[in-house]
């Protein structure tokens, strides 16, 4: 039975990047969806509609976005080393994310993720549509994620622990028994029980207690 759980989110966080951006310089809508973006991290606009507002810009874009998007995508330093960390104490780690399956999934693969939830984007004929799929991975979304996870992992609840930059975050950190701000904004820091400052993912670890 795992030990504990650790639930990532993922741009930003486990990425350096914010994926939507990276899909949008292919749409020529980047700056655009940056402001938005920035607005949602702030909290200033509901998450889930602020990401169909950003989609919508993608629509036409042809699937190939989606590889382009993965050969830029720059993998946070020390997140290998914090999944690796995490499993040889007997734990579990997950990523769940407002960006996308598309982009996300193959990182997840190759870092050995335990659990990963993203949304999907439609696509027909090969070509965005500009919609998402189902229901949005918003703040409450993540929040079941992690519960889900440790239900699943059969992790007790006082063994789960959220790591997160932005206020989309904030939801999963106050349902886990320690919240891990990463370089975060200064409203997920006030609420966070740890900061993290430095952008290098195994200093989550000394948070942990695996090391010193």
């Amino acid at each position: 039975m795992p030990r504990f759980l650790v639930v990532l989110d993922a741009d930003s966080t486990l990425l350096e990047d914010e994926v939507i951006e990276l899909l949008a310089d292919a749409a020529g809508t980047r700056l655009r969806v940056q402001a938005v973006t920035e607005r949602a991290m702030r909290g200033e606009i509901d998450f889930a509609e602020s990401l169909r507002e950003r989609v919508a810009t993608l629509a036409g874009l042809p699937t190939e976005v989606f590889a382009r998007a993965q050969r830029v995508v720059r993998v946070t330093r020390g997140a290998d080393e914090l999944v690796r960390g995490v499993h040889a104490a007997g734990g579990t780690v997950g990523v769940v994310s407002g960006g996308f399956n598309e982009v996300l999934d193959p990182f997840a693969d190759a870092l050995g993720l335990d659990h990963c939830r993203a949304n999907r984007l439609e696509v027909r004929d090969g070509v965005l549509t500009g919609r998402v799929l189902g229901d949005v991975v918003d703040a409450a979304a993540k929040a079941v994620a992690l519960r889900e996870w440790a239900t699943a992992d059969g992790v007790d609840p006082a063994h789960t622990v959220a790591v997160g930059d932005g206020a989309n975050d904030l939801a999963m950190m106050g349902v886990a028994a320690l919240a891990v701000a990463f370089d975060a904004k200064p409203l997920v820091r006030a609420q966070a029980d740890v900061a993290v400052v430095d952008r290098d993912l195994s200093v989550v670890l000394a948070a942990l207690g695996l090391r010193g």
